[in-house]
């Protein structure tokens, strides 16, 4: 399996002598790192492990104001090479180096004493136990150390040898989903174009493959891949790739970028994290403290917003923790990140992505912490109801779903088919979204309580509107996504669904002796006015009624088929508006066509009552409107 060797440790303490020693190649491409004789950007190199696979080799600046660098750098890594100088020991920088390595999950690595070669042994056993305190409660406790001199090659021989120890008895088991390369290095190549640079944290990449470069989206071709300078037809996770791409500027791409597969399309600006705050911090991080976030190899100003009532997050703890950011990244389920002050000066802590597409948390949400521990998980199936439960949305796409927890469209397709808990949507042989059981039985609840106290309050209603329902449902609902809940709950026989309302199975509207009396004045005043019925303004006042009630009636009535809903706020008797459809049917039949104002001198009535009864028409399905006339719609 392909492995990436990095190094870290303090300033001037012979990171980048000891690759050359060991590997014969100079990492120090820049030139002003050559003549400063120290490391500002990433260099690469490769070492041959004696069964002859070659590694990678990724050389990390040390200086602090080359932080970013070496987090640009530092993900990916198999096995670390810690330098501490004989003559210094361990420095301020070799902790913040080492919490890097602790909070990116780092466990393989060898403490290396450079420079043993101009101190006494005494100095050398002094660094050894300083570099044994340091590495207490961290990912690296309990690490090889080894004395090396880069310059007489005392130790390097033993350094191989524990090298190729550690690497060819580690099976890192690849990372899930699909390929993804967070770009350290963009370039433009004379004769070839631009050609970016990084490690491959997942999945493959063949030459000709189509790529997405996010958060742009822009997509283009591969034109070539080389691994350890040789061209080769395909690269892997956890190799040193460089990518030859096709139709783009170098202005286009930048560190920070990433280069995947197409079935990657979502950024984040807002993720869900278990946050660690480490004793280097030396003191509390405060709740909405704004924070420099380096994920991959981007980095952005963000906020940390703590999860549980927090005020404050103390060294040497961990708390469940949204992260903001003011730039969209890429990032997903298990990614590691590191959180530094917003001025860069020092390294607070970090952490793990649980929920790289979260929503904002009202601090009456429940159950956001039992939700995230469950997105720890290794098991796929776990992991997607989890994220399915902590969605505000009722149901989610498949294609956010298998993002979401980081696997491959397929795998997550397959997973959520066979489980009964998971609730597809609108069904199981044409899945467009996917719920889970128990927000459908939450929402089943919801729904009989809402509309059993809609009946109660309004028992001469037929129904309750469902756009009214919706609004005031726990969970959210794409419009295509509560129609099919909307089939479901009458599929079910827990609502019934009459035009654009829902009621329950048992409601039926019974009107007591005062309505029923009231209804049948009603019923007088529209039949007695004939093609001219008085709007709701007039009956209102007539009846000396309220409105309320005289919606309410008119709606009973509307079910009972004793009048009809023509506009807004006219209504016709029903026995007139058969001889009105049935006066217009015979003209067109005669006569083929009708004008407006034909059909107003039919009728008798006027054009204030005419268009509204033509547009019923036509809204019905009788007529069709050519130009200025109407005619029989045919069937």
């Amino acid at each position: 399996m392909p492995h990436i060797i990095g190094t870290a440790g303090h300033i001037d303490h012979g990171k980048t002598s000891l690759i050359k020693a060991l590997t014969g190649q100079e990492t120090d491409r820049l030139k002003e790192e050559q003549e400063r004789g120290i490391s500002i950007d990433l260099g690469f190199a490769h070492f041959d492990l004696p069964n002859g696979e070659r590694v990678g080799v990724v050389d990390v600046p040390g200086h602090e104001r080359f932080i970013r660098n070496m987090l640009a750098g530092a993900h990916g890594i198999d096995l670390v090479l810690f330098t501490v100088a004989a003559d210094d020991g361990v420095m301020p920088q070799s902790e913040e180096h080492l919490d890097f390595l602790h909070l990116l999950g780092l466990t393989r690595g060898i403490f290396v004493i450079t420079k043993a070669d101009i101190v006494d042994p005494a100095r050398v056993a002094e660094v050894h136990e300083e570099i044994e305190i340091l590495t207490l409660d961290t990912t690296l406790e309990g690490a090889p150390i080894i004395p090396v001199s880069s310059v007489t090659g005392l130790g390097l021989e033993r350094l191989r040898q524990a090298i190729a120890e550690q690497l060819t008895s580690y099976e890192r088991p690849p990372l899930p989903g699909y390929f993804r390369l967070p770009v350290d290095r963009a370039f433009v190549m004379k004769g070839h174009g631009v050609v970016v640079t990084g490690t491959a944290l997942a999945g493959s990449l063949r030459e000709g493959d189509t790529v997405r470069i996010l958060p742009g989206g822009e997509e283009t071709r591969v034109r070539g891949i080389q691994v350890h300078g040789q061209s080769v037809a395909s690269a892997h996770w956890g190799q040193r790739v460089a990518i030859n791409l096709a139709g783009l500027e170098k202005r286009d791409l930048a560190r920070g970028d990433v280069v995947c597969h197409p079935k990657l399309t979502l950024t984040t600006q807002r993720f869900d994290a278990l946050v660690e705050i480490r004793p280097g911090a030396k003191r509390e991080v405060e709740n909405h403290e704004r924070v420099r976030v380096h994920l991959g190899t981007a980095e952005v100003i963000g906020k940390v917003i703590m999860l549980d009532g927090r005020e404050v997050l103390a060294p040497r703890s961990t708390a469940f923790c949204q992260i903001v950011l003011e730039e969209p990244v890429v990032t997903l389920r298990g990614d590691r990140f590191i959180l530094r002050n917003q001025t860069a000066q020092g390294t607070l802590g970090g952490g793990e992505v649980l929920h790289p597409f979260a929503q904002r948390h009202r601090r009456s949400e429940s159950g956001v912490c039992d939700r995230l521990s469950e997105l720890r998980t290794t098991d796929l199936l776990q992991a997607c109801r989890a994220y399915l439960e902590a969605q505000s949305e009722f149901a989610a796409p498949l294609e956010e779903i298998y993002q979401g927890v980081n696997a491959r469209e397929e795998e997550a397709a397959a997973i959520l088919a066979q489980e009964p808990e998971i609730l597809p949507l609108p069904t199981a042989s044409h899945p467009e979204a996917y719920s889970v059981m128990s927000k459908w039985r939450t929402l089943t609840a919801e729904v009989t309580r809402f509309l059993t106290a809609f009946h109660q309050g309004t028992p001469l209603a037929r129904g309750m509107d469902m756009e009214s329902l919706r609004s005031q449902l726990t969970f959210s609902f794409a419009p295509k996504i509560f129609r099919a809940v909307t089939e479901k709950l009458v599929a079910e026989g827990i609502a019934v669904r009459e035009e654009s309302t829902l009621r329950l199975p048992s409601h039926t509207v019974k009107l007591n002796e005062n309505e029923q009396g009231l209804a049948g004045r009603v019923e007088k005043l529209l039949h007695d006015a004939g093609f001219t019925p008085p709007d709701l303004n007039e009956i209102e006042s007539k009846l000396a009624t309220p409105r309320k009630t005289l919606l309410d009636l008119l709606a009973v009535l509307e079910t009972r088929q004793k009048v009809v809903k023509v506009a807004t706020e006219l209504y016709f008797d029903g026995a007139v508006m058969d001889k009105a459809k049935t006066a217009l049917l015979a003209h067109l039949s005669a006569h083929e066509e009708i004008t407006a104002a034909g059909f107003r001198d039919l009728l008798g009535v006027s054009r204030k009552t005419a268009i509204p009864l033509l547009e019923y028409f036509d809204r019905t399905g009788l007529t069709l409107r050519v130009g200025d006339v109407r005619k029989l719609r045919k069937r």
